[in-house]
């Protein structure tokens, strides 16, 4: 699910937190983050992981200092890995121009107020908890939507379902007629038929046209795809995560659907496994975005 939240601490630095989240199957979290502050990041992604199970989440955290405390001189620290690294630049680039002094002043934490990493630290988790807080937030809404839709489709599936399962006896008897019918005329047209006495010939007709309609009877289909619209059903309504047990129920939607598909003896019952097969791929790639 998709989602956003930020947060920022009223402290002198200023912790700015900032989360957001796309659709993915699997939870994967990258961070942006100061260097000085790289020891935290092992915090912040337990943080997220012990509240989220699925998503794509960009975690951004910016620290701001006071303006009016910008020191004078140039930091030490800054200073020390800026001529490192024109060392370096000038020993892979022989003659590289250096940089001028408007260029050097507009370097960012060259003349910054000297930050407490402890100060950080203690800062960086409760301003993480709280964007982190309106980020599952925005989610949680999202997943309300879903979760209708979810619900719109299962109702849909299981009217379709139980009107079949009403009317199954009586496709079925026809199914078996017009089986009964064929066979009676396709042996009547075999040279020597007459031999053979009519109530044994039909005898064998009615024994092939149970096997038949044995395998057209699609009653436990039908019986599996309600059993597994009331699971679906269930894990919408409970607590923790959903995600993963509704996309393997929703593979055993698919399945009989398309067992029903395969027994299909009459259009109504070709028309209703497109019907349901259209509202299965529906879910499925909705709940694609679920937790």
């Amino acid at each position: 699910m998709t989602g956003f939240g930020h947060a920022t601490s009223s402290s002198d630095p200023a912790i700015l937190v900032e989360m957001r989240g796309v659709n993915a199957r699997f939870l994967e979290i990258n961070f942006r983050l100061p260097d000085d502050i790289r020891q935290h990041e092992t915090a912040l992604r337990e943080l997220i992981r012990s509240q989220v199970q699925r998503g794509k989440v960009e975690c951004r955290v910016q620290v701001n200092t006071d303006d009016a405390g910008l020191a004078a001189s140039p930091d030490p620290r800054v200073l020390e890995r800026l001529r490192a690294s024109l060392a370096a630049l000038e020993a892979a680039i022989p003659g590289l121009a250096p940089p001028g002094a408007a260029q050097l002043l507009t370097l960012p934490g060259l003349f910054g107020k000297a930050v407490d990493p402890g100060l950080v630290g203690r800062l960086l988790l409760p301003t993480a908890q709280s964007a982190l807080t309106q980020f599952i937030g925005a989610r949680t809404a999202e997943g309300g939507r879903l979760r209708a839709m979810v619900e719109d489709r299962l109702a849909a599936i299981l009217q379709i379902s139980e009107t079949l399962h009403e009317r199954l006896p009586e496709l079925v008897r026809v199914f078996e007629e017009r089986l009964t019918e064929r066979l009676r005329v396709a042996l009547s047209s075999v040279p020597g038929a007459d031999a053979i006495p009519p109530e044994e010939t039909m005898a064998r007709i009615r024994q092939e046209v149970t096997t038949y309609g044995l395998r057209a009877d699609a009653a436990e289909e039908l019986d599996r795809l309600r059993s597994h619209v009331t699971e679906c059903r269930a894990r919408l309504a409970g607590a923790g995560p959903v995600g993963k047990r509704l996309d393997f129920l929703t593979q055993e939607l698919n399945r009989e659907a398309n067992t029903l598909a395969a027994k299909a003896s009459a259009i109504d019952l070709s028309q209703a496994a497109v019907e349901l097969k259209v509202l299965i791929e529906q879910i499925r790639e909705q709940i694609q975005n679920l937790e």
